[in-house]
């Protein structure tokens, strides 16, 4: 089969365009993940807020309910708003009722 010349086929154009695209998507992603970095360095350690509302008390429920209410719970920790004592207690009293 003779060589084609001048402009590349279907399969030319859509190895040009996935290598662009990839390329580019990792350059974006290593900008940003930099740029996010910069700003964590740049930004003081804040602490969380002395008195943080407490959840709602916890309501005797079915296992659907309280699997629910620990994923909440575990969502109010991993957000700062309880710390790791009031963590343990809430969740003692989940699965205490």
């Amino acid at each position: 089969m003779p060589r084609r010349f001048g402009r590349p086929g279907l399969l030319g154009t859509i190895a040009r365009t996935a290598v662009i695209s990839g390329t580019a998507t990792a350059v974006s992603n290593r900008a940003e993940r930099r740029d996010m970095q910069r700003q964590m360095d740049s930004q003081p350690q804040q602490m969380p807020p002395a008195q943080a509302p407490a959840p709602p008390p916890a309501a005797p429920a079915s296992g659907t309910d309280r699997v629910a209410q620990l994923t909440q719970l575990a969502e109010l920790r991993i957000q700062g708003v309880l710390s790791d004592e009031e963590f343990a207690a809430e969740k003692a009293c989940i699965l205490g009722s």
